[in-house]
């Protein structure tokens, strides 16, 4: 689509303004942000772009889209699809090598050690038999996913896709980690094995895509924070 405006502001009630006009979501709402610096930030994407509107240019404006045509009012529905990933990356340990689980025990018992003491205990396992969490801990980390409101919870939602770990995805909410230590941390499995038989040029393209939308939910969170 060609650029259709000139000037974006920011105007009352947290709302971006082309041409004087608030923004719409593809569902036809009024894009309203919770915070101001939400607000200036996706103003800034808009103001960025250069003759054609490029929606991969735009991470923070596609966040709020999301959030307000498809979380908001279906929070519970979200709540449960974030819940998917106490089946959770860091609860799940290598048996062999014995280099691999050492590195997993170093480098993600300090982070579930975090979640204990700030959520409930999760237990671990060997292989990839289903590890079965206590009913107080799915409860406890419900409770604590289901505090956040319909913005979070979409870049929530997307960090815990993103790592296959919901742990991971709420030490990004809580700022235990910035987004370069969560992806390290998910990818603790496929860095070894490209130090053992070296990269493959495909999946570290993708390995990159990854990181930059972790990049952009943990920066959607933090502005969004009221």
């Amino acid at each position: 689509m060609k650029r259709f405006y000139s000037d974006v502001s920011v105007g009352q009630g947290n709302t971006v303004l082309l041409d004087g006009k608030p923004i719409k979501t593809p569902a036809r709402a009024t894009l309203v942000l919770p915070t101001r610096a939400l607000a200036e930030a996706i103003a800034e994407e808009w103001r960025g772009l250069g003759e054609e509107i490029l929606p991969a240019a735009m991470p923070l404006t596609k966040f709020a889209n999301t959030a307000i045509d498809r979380v908001v009012g279906r929070e519970g529905e979200v709540v449960d699809q974030i819940m998917a990933y106490t089946n959770d990356l860091v609860c799940y340990r290598a048996a062999a090598p014995a280099e691999l689980a050492a590195r997993q025990h170093a480098q993600w018992d300090p982070l579930l050690d975090w979640a204990a003491g700030r959520y409930a205990p999760l237990t671990t396992g060997t292989g990839i038999a289903h590890i079965k969490q206590s009913n107080e801990a799915l409860a406890a980390y419900r409770a604590a996913v289901a505090a956040y409101d319909a913005f979070a919870l979409t870049a929530l939602h997307t960090a815990a896709t993103a790592t296959g770990s919901l742990v991971l995805a709420l030490a990004l909410a809580e700022g235990r980690l910035d987004a370069q230590e969560a992806f390290a941390l998910s990818r603790l499995d496929e860095t070894f094995q490209s130090e053992k038989w070296g990269a493959d040029a495909e999946a570290e393209r993708r390995a990159g895509t990854v990181l930059a939308e972790l990049q952009a939910a943990t920066r959607f969170m933090e502005l969004a924070r009221t």
